[in-house]
């Protein structure tokens, strides 16, 4: 784990060697993004939502993601199963202050409805993806707009992994990946984003994780608290042979088998629900 920390914490550093700064400015370099393109048939803005399925999905990704990568196979089900599908790139690859990227995904979400006459959208988001939205739900109006949160290895209370290094990554970190500062278990941060009322509004919240991540840890820190529009599913317990890590959990077909379950019913995943392992 310390050299897993370490490992993180030096590439991030060069990041730093490679873009000196003036004050007050980001160090981190602008990243590219996905130069293929989209998933065929994602951000198509001529998506008609259906009778079936009034609810189009947006995709968010992770801290250093991008809006397609990773993100394939779960694209390719919600258009198979008839969702409009699409899929935004924030925050410079989600290095930004989270903050500024909730806002960033207001905006987008906006786009969406007023596109697609939707009345709400659905957001799947893996990592930062699946925390990051909860700060448009509780503080930017987004309950309004969002039917499903579905979080995949979502960063909900923090990760544990760069304490060990804590003193390098409040000084490195913090200029280099302003959103890894924040998703560190205890952040001033996450303490206001958890505070009071976890899942707010009469949004259903569903959090997917596995006992193999490597990254948010330990992984139940994903989970949020109990509730009637909550469920919290380790993919292991469903499938005890399913070996997914934090960066593979979104191409999983125990997860994208939970995420089209909570997408496809009233309510979150259903706790019963039993994917094919």
């Amino acid at each position: 784990m310390r050299a897993l920390t370490l490992l993180i914490v030096s590439t991030l550093a060069a990041f730093a060697l490679a873009a000196p700064a003036s004050a007050g400015e980001t160090v981190l370099p602008d990243l590219p993004t996905a130069p293929e393109g989209d998933v065929a048939g994602v951000n198509d803005w001529e998506c008609a939502p259906t009778a079936k399925r009034p609810t189009p999905v947006v995709l968010v990704h992770g801290t250093f993601g991008d809006r397609r990568h990773l993100l394939e196979p779960l694209s390719k089900a919600l258009l198979a199963k008839g969702f409009c599908a699409f899929s935004l790139d924030y925050g410079n690859r989600g290095t930004d202050d989270v903050v500024a990227s909730a806002r960033q995904l207001k905006r987008y979400v906006a786009r969406v409805r007023r596109t697609t006459g939707a009345a709400k959208v659905s957001l799947v988001g893996h990592s930062q993806g699946g925390m990051m939205p909860r700060y448009y739900l509780k503080f930017l109006g987004g309950t309004r707009h969002v039917d499903d949160l579905v979080g995949i290895a979502p960063s909900n209370h923090g990760t544990g992994l760069l304490a060990p290094t804590q003193a390098l990554t409040d000084q490195l970190i913090g200029l280099i990946c302003v959103s890894c500062q924040q998703q560190t278990t205890g952040s001033a941060f996450l303490k206001r984003l958890n505070a009071g009322d976890e899942t707010p509004g009469r949004v259903s919240y569903t959090q997917i994780t596995t006992r193999y991540d490597e990254v948010v840890v330990p992984h139940t820190s994903g989970y949020l608290k109990a509730g009637p529009r909550t469920t919290n599913v380790t993919i292991q317990d469903k499938c005890p042979a399913a070996f997914s890590e934090h960066l593979l959990i979104p191409t999983d077909k125990v997860t994208i088998a939970l995420t089209l379950n909570a997408l496809t019913r009233r309510g979150p995943a259903a706790k019963g629900f039993q994917p094919a392992c």
